[in-house]
């Protein structure tokens, strides 16, 4: 061996003989959150913004009727992104904020439109599964078909549910979660108070008053699009 080789020995034997890094540990949800529900939920929404004209938009009901958002210009619309298979959904139509909430909201002049962004072979997709739900839930607005998910994109709809409240000059007031219960169920409201954001800013509205909580944090399960 040559006096090259012997010098450059201990370089060699202390490469061969470092360690690799650990991997990062994996972020875990919070408890009694799935992890695509608590990812979901920390994501800041993008695309529609509050106090900005809505997104227009044309999508097809499941019983094939066809909606245009401009159509419905002069009227408060609420969007509900829905996904008839996601247990907060589930929740909120059964023991939470939603339930028969839409159909009271109806009776008063609102038009109401759920919309599904679930992609093919994702869950909730399918007019069989929305059909279902909507008998199950007693729903009696239209749902919506968003296969692409472009409309979803459009809204920065991350959550099922995910609420928007657009006034009669086609303005986004109010983006966000049905209420501060984020078990769905109506049952753990922070601060210990239950407050559907959704009925506070239709009763704004209704008022002439600027919405008072115009944006918050949806909770659910994440939107189940295609990419």
């Amino acid at each position: 061996m040559t006096l090259r080789h012997l010098l450059l020995l201990p370089l060699f034997l202390l490469a061969c003989n470092k360690e690799a890094p650990a991997p990062a540990p994996e972020a875990k949800a919070p408890e009694g959150k799935t992890p695509a529900a608590a990812a979901a939920s920390d994501k800041p929404a993008a695309g529609a913004e509050v106090g900005k004209p809505a997104p227009d938009f044309t999508l097809t009901d499941y019983e094939g009727k066809t909606h245009h958002l401009a159509d419905y210009r002069g009227k408060i619309v609420v969007l509900e992104w829905f996904n008839p298979d996601c247990p907060f959904v589930k929740a909120s139509h059964t023991k939470g904020s939603l339930k028969g909430y839409s159909k009271r909201a109806v009776e008063k002049g609102v038009v109401w439109l759920g919309i599904n962004s679930s992609a093919p072979g994702k869950q909730g997709h399918g007019p069989e599964r929305v059909a279902e739900g909507r008998k199950s839930f007693g729903m009696e607005n239209p749902v919506l078909a968003d296969e692409t998910g472009k409309v979803g994109h459009q809204y920065g709809a991350t959550n099922t549910p995910h609420m928007f409240v657009i006034d009669a000059q086609g303005t986004l007031v109010y983006r966000g979660a049905i209420d501060n219960s984020p078990d769905g169920e109506g049952e753990s409201p922070k601060d210990g108070k239950l407050v559907n954001y959704v009925d506070a800013a239709l009763e704004d509205l209704a008022a002439g008053k600027p919405v008072r909580t115009p944006d918050t944090r949806a909770y659910g399960c994440s939107v189940k699009y295609g990419s």
